[in-house]
């Protein structure tokens, strides 16, 4: 959301200080503080007459009468779009210490989405939120079929997030066309060690052909032209990968990872029960309602553009009282998941920013460059 409003030069200079003022003491702003502590080279009366115009145009606003004043949802808007730059020492930083402390392939990809979102969380002081990759996104990376029993063929897969998946296949369930019959007569050769051979050989096949494709798309590639070679097998690779596709179909939502919600509490924001229920309820128990907040918004960009949404920008009413900063990690042009932290929209928006774009920058390298 964009906020179309053209501030002079002084106005703009008064907006960033209030919204700079606001944010480290969480009090409403006067203009004897702005001149005290801001360089602002003009009188308190001019300053009034600046925050009077800023509320008169609603990017401040009175929290009740006689006191200073706060930036409005639109107000912190404009700071962010158009007053403020991420901090790039930040986010050097923050590259280098994830680069230090978490380690892939060696940990679980689970625990290495969990260790960034902690990482965040304690850096931003906020509720950091990280989605688990879809299973349906992912790429295949190696591909093996193993008999188990006379009658059955495992089939497992390994993505390029190093998930494993299996599944097995009964061969009398499958349809006894003239082309699968030929294979099934073969695979039910009384010699093990030439079952061993002819599976063996097929995955390499399959391993090769699909090496880098992702797991979704796998059931509707077109295997009428295989290679003389393995064209027995049409059957059975057409079943062996619609079943893997079922199989890898996740819920509409994945899981999201949750970090920093008692630190992020014990802010002024979330001083009231009622309003610390209602997003703890949200966290643990309706994250199908935030999860598209925080995905959906990136789905179809590919440039890891970070997105900020200011309190009644949220679709959903129980956040429209807090900011939301997120942004996607992925595979090339294929989004994996999303990076997001969730803190009242009395944000220190530069060092957020960069911490979140630091975060999917480093996912996208070693979970997307696998």
């Amino acid at each position: 959301m964009s906020v179309q409003v053209k501030l002079n030069h002084r106005h703009q200079h008064i907006l960033w200080a209030t919204v700079r003022h606001y944010i480290a003491t969480a009090e409403p702003v006067g203009s004897k503080s702005l001149v005290e502590e801001y360089n602002l080279s003009v009188s308190p009366a001019t300053i009034r007459n600046g925050m009077s115009f800023l509320e008169k145009i609603g990017l401040l606003y009175q929290p009740y009468t006689s006191a200073g004043r706060v930036p409005s949802d639109s107000g912190y808007r404009i700071y962010v779009d158009q007053l403020m730059t991420p901090s790039e020492t930040l986010a050097f930083e923050v590259e280098e210490l994830l680069q230090k402390q978490l380690h892939w392939p060696e940990s679980r990809l689970e625990a290495l989405l969990q260790g960034a979102a902690q990482i965040l969380a304690n850096l931003s002081g906020y509720i950091t939120l990280v989605t688990m990759p879809k299973t349906s996104t992912a790429k295949l990376r190696h591909l093996q079929l193993v008999q188990v029993e006379a009658e059955k063929i495992m089939l497992i897969v390994v993505t390029n997030t190093y998930e494993t998946k299996s599944l097995i296949m009964d061969l009398r369930s499958l349809n006894q066309a003239n082309d699968w019959q030929k294979s099934s007569d073969n695979l039910a050769s009384p010699h093990p060690e030439d079952i061993d051979r002819e599976l063996q050989i097929l995955s390499n096949f399959l391993s090769s052909q699909l090496q880098g494709r992702a797991i979704g798309e796998l059931s509707s590639l077109d295997w009428s032209e295989l290679d003389r070679k393995f064209e027995n097998y049409t059957e059975l690779i057409k079943n062996l990968l619609e079943n893997l596709t079922l199989r890898c179909q996740t819920p509409e939502y994945s899981k999201i990872l949750i970090s920093g919600i008692a630190e992020a509490l014990r802010l002024p924001e979330f001083s009231q029960l009622q309003q610390v229920q209602t997003i703890i309820q949200l966290l643990e128990e309706e994250q199908d309602q935030l999860w598209p907040l925080i995905f959906e918004t990136h789905r179809n960009k590919t440039d890891q553009q970070v997105t900020v949404r200011i309190g009644s920008e949220n679709t959903l009413e129980s956040i429209q009282g807090c900011a939301l900063v997120s942004a996607t990690y992925g595979n090339g042009t294929i989004p994996l998941g999303s990076v997001g932290v969730l803190g009242p929209t009395r944000m220190l928006y530069e060092n957020v920013i960069a911490i979140v774009k630091s975060t999917v920058d480093f996912l996208s390298e070693v979970i997307g460059g696998n």
